[in-house]
């Protein structure tokens, strides 16, 4: 019969161990204690900074508030650009989950090819790729059903242009980054954008946000920006310029409207333009802001300031007669003619029949320093202070250079290059009674002073000799519009190609109106017409009327002239190339 031992009548648990042994067992044990609880407190009370860094460099990020950019606002508040909410499209590549039907979908929404969507996807090392930006928000919500796993979306902004094409090259654009690029969007680039904001935020390892630890710094969204450009004056002068460009077949053209009294700038055309909210496409030819960057020979329009500075010298007046004849001149081993003889002149039918000879020789009375003076003074030879990107000087040459030929060509248009903006500021001296103020971009507040280039009465002297050139005795009859009296001067010049003139012209014509009380000046230049015509008189003139005409009514102003209609002559003067 067998019987039942006590649990501590084991022969195992009667074995005694050795006593110094058991002493350091327990020994150890306790240091092994005594350690974690010391490395316990150094954690807690000398490392706890060093811990949460590296948590929140692990764990933590730091997303960017983006700011608003600021509005582009026409001279009358009406928004030239503006911003709207958006998203980006992103992806962490190893964790991007996707049936082929949601890679479809997908490739639908964001318009994207699916090949070029995995190839994002797949591309070598990268831990984030974007898949589209500026995502409309619809769109975006849309992707986001989809449900695909490492796919996230960030918040940002989207330019848009409700003016489109007929401002591109006033307002430009910007790129995905909003950076402004071209135009205002890039000249005031500081101003429009503003300063990002930033916040502090914990995400765990799918990257979403499980707690805000706080805002770092607020956005400060960007300023509005209000120009002087009016967008119904620009609409007048895109058309106009739109409707010449096909009639006469012209490779490209330009107009430009100022504001006589404070220089500010209402229109700045340029064709061909583009559509700054569709930019897939974008050529060169496109982008060129042809009114600030082109520099052209202004020809015959260059002749009212040789006018000017015989009148300004007193050794000349309106009346004064200038043999002409037999219509042609030398000049050393050069010959400089007009279109066709006129005999005698006065200075005032000079402009008016544009003559050539009777311009160069009032040019070569006066040192080449003098005339130097005067075009220098008028802004030639030096970028137009708009703040506006790539506004260019154009070309005179230092009258040290000067030989008897080249100041007779310079004194009608030729061996001098300008642009289009520079002749039409030029200009205003004449209708500002001879002082000029600096062109703006912005609306202006409060009126600018005007610096002294030329006595009043020289300038409204040839005030009255631009009004006979554009009458119908005049190069520019078709320059007329009804009730109203203009002024102007046409220019026809032949086109530098590799440093020889070739067969092609550009056609210009700079006027102002009204002539009792000038209020705007407007300039125009049409880019190698071929439809059989090429004098600015034919080509350059009718679209001075067209936009004048329309600008008068848009501005109300009141009539000065009791002409109901023009009266254009069979066979108008011809201004000599």
């Amino acid at each position: 019969m067998s019987r039942s031992l006590p649990y501590s009548a084991n022969p195992l648990l009667r074995i005694k161990l050795p006593a110094l042994r058991s002493r350091l067992v327990m020994m150890l044990i306790a240091l092994a204690f005594l350690a974690l609880i010391g490395r316990a407190i150094w954690l807690q009370l000398f490392t706890n900074e060093f811990l949460q860094r590296q948590g929140e460099s692990r764990y933590g990020r730091t997303m960017e508030l983006p700011a608003s950019r600021g509005k582009i606002l026409d001279r009358n508040g009406l928004v030239l650009a503006s911003s709207l909410p958006a998203r980006a499209v992103c992806a962490t590549p190893e964790e991007v989950k996707a049936s082929p039907e949601q890679f479809a979908e997908l490739a639908r929404l964001l318009q994207m090819p699916v090949a070029e969507i995995h190839q994002r996807l797949g591309a070598e090392g990268k831990t984030f790729v974007y898949l589209k930006r500026q995502v409309e928000a619809d769109v975006a919500e849309k992707v986001r059903a989809l449900g695909i796993a490492g796919l996230h979306q960030r918040p940002e902004y989207k330019r848009f242009y409700p003016e489109g094409e007929a401002l591109a090259h006033v307002v430009g654009f910007t790129n995905v980054e909003d950076i402004g690029q071209e135009g205002m969007e890039l000249a005031r680039q500081k101003e429009l954008a503003g300063r990002p904001g930033s916040r502090r935020v914990l995400r765990d390892n799918l990257h979403r946000v499980f707690e805000d630890v706080g805002t770092l710094r607020e956005p400060l969204d960007g300023r509005d920006l209000q120009l002087s450009i009016d967008a119904k004056i620009q609409f007048h002068a895109v058309s106009a310029l739109r409707e010449a460009l096909r009639e006469h077949r012209a490779k490209a053209g330009a107009a430009v409207v100022l504001d006589a009294r404070s220089g500010e700038v209402l229109a700045l055309a340029n064709l061909p333009t583009y559509n700054p909210n569709e930019r897939g496409q974008l050529s060169g030819a496109q982008l060129r802001n042809r009114v600030i960057t082109d520099t052209f020979e202004p020809g015959s329009t260059m002749k009212p300031f040789t006018s000017a500075l015989a009148i300004e010298s007193g050794r000349y007046a309106p009346h004064t007669v200038i043999q002409t004849a037999p219509g042609r001149m030398t000049i050393g081993s050069a010959t400089i003619g007009d279109s066709h003889p006129h005999g005698a002149l006065t200075v005032e039918e000079v402009l008016q029949k544009s003559s050539n000879v009777g311009t160069a020789k009032i040019a070569l009375s006066f040192p080449p320093e003098t005339m130097w003076n005067l075009l220098t003074a008028v802004g030639f030879g030096q970028p137009p202070e708009l703040g506006f990107p790539g506004a260019v000087a154009g070309r005179v040459m230092p009258p040290r250079s000067w030989r008897p030929i080249n100041q007779a060509t310079i004194s009608y248009g030729h061996g001098i290059s300008v642009s289009l903006i520079q002749l039409a500021r030029a200009y205003t001296v004449f209708a500002r009674d001879g002082d000029m103020v600096p062109l703006s971009m912005l609306r202006l507040s409060e009126p600018v002073a005007g610096v002294k280039v030329m006595e009043p009465g020289t300038a409204q002297a040839v005030r009255r000799m631009l009004e006979m050139a554009a009458g119908p005795g005049g190069t520019a009859p078709k320059a007329q519009i009804p009730g109203y009296r203009v002024a102007g001067k046409t220019g026809t010049a032949h086109k530098l190609e590799g440093g020889r003139y070739v067969n092609k012209y550009i056609a210009s014509f700079v006027g102002f109106a009204p002539v009792s009380d000038p209020r705007i000046v407007v300039a125009v230049m049409i880019d190698e017409p071929s439809a059989g015509r090429h004098y600015g008189g034919e080509v350059a003139a009718p679209v001075f009327a067209q936009i004048t005409g329309d600008v008068m009514r848009a501005l109300r102003i009141a009539p000065d002239s009791p002409q109901v209609r023009q009266v254009i002559p069979a066979d108008p003067v011809k201004e000599t190339q």
